[in-house]
């Protein structure tokens, strides 16, 4: 039975979209022994073509010097902490003292704690030297001139290892809602805005009031003061707002994965919404493909997330049409519903009063 023109037409148009969609292959992967391909229907949000130059999964960017902010969390070591001169010796001070020509027997090499009475023992024989008060060259010459007693000229080296008194910077340090970090008998510091080298040199600048070259290593402890956060729509039953610390590597995928997904009343519909700052009229809105994520192993719209980010997902209409309407209904319903029951109340109450008159009557 031969065809009609008609059918030949159909046949053709048939054949042609099937070779147009064997050839196309890039988003086709081979199961089973046949090539297939993930469904581009109705149902997909339309996304318009992502920009070229964000970073996105497979081509992420590092990120720029941290910005010290509240609470953040820094570790602050002071590498070296010496006292401004003229410094008078106090009582526990360690003091390093060195006499080249002392006795062979009993040499003077080493570290001495000036004692609760103000002096250092050198040992025997030379027994102890007052030193509390007096400047580290006074030292110097008050342990000369008792070493002389034993020696013909002693030369002496004295010198403040550790000072008792000095306020010892070890350990971490949060920075306050005033944007400064607290060092102890030192003061405050204002860190807030500033980078991780810029912190080391306003803290050791702070310092050099009261020390002579100080040296402090600094370091971040916690990132406390960087996010990104997930906003789900409600569909019209308020939203949710989460949010996650950044740490470097996060991708919508990521963020997505740390919320469960996405909720019964979510569409498809994601996008990425960078903050600019106040005034300046570029807004920036990074579509998401929640299919060509999910489904077909696409980077294009997988964006690398940046502190600030706001990663919205919308709500599905129908849901959201569904509760739109129930809050119109629902206290008519009420209403009728406390209508019916008064009214049934009232027919109960007279068929009582009813029955109880005609038994009475009897």
């Amino acid at each position: 039975m031969g065809w009609s023109a008609q059918d030949r037409r159909k046949r053709v148009i048939v054949a042609v979209l099937t070779l147009s969609m064997s050839l196309s292959g890039c988003h086709s992967s081979k199961l089973g022994g046949h090539y297939w391909a993930p469904p581009r229907g109705h149902l997909e949000a339309k996304v318009p073509p992502p920009p070229p130059d964000v970073p996105r999964e497979l081509a992420k960017v590092a990120m720029p010097d941290y910005v010290i902010e509240p609470p953040d969390i820094l570790m602050i070591d002071a590498i070296k902490v010496v006292p401004k001169s003229p410094y008078r010796i106090e009582s526990l001070d360690l003091l390093t003292v060195q006499a080249p020509g002392a006795l062979p027997d009993q040499p003077i090499d080493g570290q001495f704690v000036v004692e609760p009475g103000g002096a250092i023992d050198l040992g025997p024989p030379y027994g102890a030297v007052q030193v509390a008060g007096l400047e580290i060259r006074e030292a110097t010459r008050a342990v000369e001139h008792k070493l002389q007693e034993f020696l013909s000229d002693p030369t002496t080296h004295v010198s403040l290892a550790q000072s008792a008194g000095a306020q010892q910077i070890a350990g971490e340090h949060m920075v306050g809602p005033d944007g400064k970090v607290t060092l102890g008998t030192y003061g405050k510091v204002f860190v807030t805005g500033l980078t991780q080298q810029q912190a080391r040199q306003a803290i050791e600048t702070h310092l050099s009031e009261f020390l002579e070259s100080p040296r402090v290593a600094v370091d971040i402890y916690a990132y406390n003061s960087k996010f990104y956060y997930v906003i789900t729509d409600g569909a019209g039953l308020g939203d949710a707002v989460v949010k996650f610390p950044i740490t470097g590597n996060d991708t919508v995928l990521d963020a997505l994965a740390e919320v469960n997904g996405m909720q019964e009343v979510s569409s498809k519909r994601i996008w990425v919404a960078r903050p600019a700052p106040y005034g300046a009229d570029c807004d920036q809105i990074l579509a998401v493909d929640w299919h060509g994520i999910s489904q077909r192993g696409e980077t294009a719209t997988n964006y690398q997330l940046m502190p600030g980010d706001r990663l919205f997902i919308a709500h599905d209409p129908l849901v959201a049409t569904n509760n739109a309407m129930g809050k119109v209904i629902n206290p008519i319903m009420r209403m009728f519903g406390g209508i019916l029951m008064g009214t049934y109340t009232v027919r109960g109450l007279k068929f009582f009063s009813s029955s109880n008159g005609g038994i009475g009557s009897i």
